[in-house]
């Protein structure tokens, strides 16, 4: 069982239905080490959405418009999704964003470790080896 995700931010996001209208709908967002999920702002338990950071490539097209911060999710597979917010204080794609980063890096840490270890256990002899 794993523990919950620390929470970096939490607040309200619009993001634009993929549907022929493509309209903007409101989601309360919480943005965790894990990733970003996304619930409906009215009634229902429907469940949270995830969007998470493994699957996530890059945070995209940034554009400020009339007080508002437009910005694009890159999945891995090449789907966008497509967000807006209001322009005040640090704006949340500059925290996806970052978090993003956080993630990859420490993936990339955790992957040399790995590679390290078995290389290291993979060569050694069982005498006192300088590395």
């Amino acid at each position: 069982m794993s523990f919950p995700a620390k929470v970096i931010r939490d607040g309200l996001l619009e993001k634009r239905s993929s549907g022929l209208l493509q309209l903007w709908k409101k989601k309360r967002c919480v943005l965790t080490e894990e990733g970003l999920r996304l619930h409906n702002c009215k009634g229902g338990g429907s469940k949270a959405k995830e969007l998470r950071f493994e699957r996530m490539a890059t945070v995209d097209c940034v554009e400020y418009k009339r007080g508002l911060v437009y910005f694009t999710v890159v999945m891995a597979t090449g789907k966008e999704i497509d967000f807006r917010c209001p322009q005040d204080g640090t704006a949340w794609n500059a925290e996806i964003a970052l978090s993003l980063v956080r993630h990859k890096n420490l993936q990339a840490v955790q992957t040399g470790r790995n590679r390290h270890l078995s290389t290291a256990h993979l060569g050694s002899t069982g005498e006192d080896e300088e590395l």
